[in-house]
């Protein structure tokens, strides 16, 4: 149910086909304030990538959840640089936050 949504999302607004953990949608122009977004997450996906990677169910989420804001923010993850300015980003903010309690 949540890949499929997530499929059709990723197919229909970045024309690409397969199944991806998280999709984030800037609703207002990057040049505002304020941000207004949408964030959509897979969490099975989120669960396999919690296997794969072996960390914690909570953590995987809690990485999704910045990733996406970070997009909101306006990162990028195109370039091998650019992803890892995103993951160093994400473990900053993932060891200032309780995510164990996430759930």
């Amino acid at each position: 149910m949540y890949d499929d949504f997530l499929s059709k999302l990723k197919k229909k607004f970045f024309k690409k086909n397969h199944f991806t953990d998280v999709i984030a949608f800037r609703l207002n122009s990057y040049e505002e304030e304020r941000i207004e977004g949408e964030t959509y997450i897979s969490l099975p996906r989120a669960k396999e990538n919690a296997k794969i990677y072996e960390e914690p169910y909570e953590k995987e989420v809690a990485r999704l959840i910045i990733h996406g804001c970070l997009h909101l923010l306006g990162y990028l993850d195109k370039t091998k640089n650019e992803k890892q300015i995103m993951t160093k980003l994400e473990n900053v903010l993932l060891d200032r936050m309780i995510w164990r309690k996430l759930f």
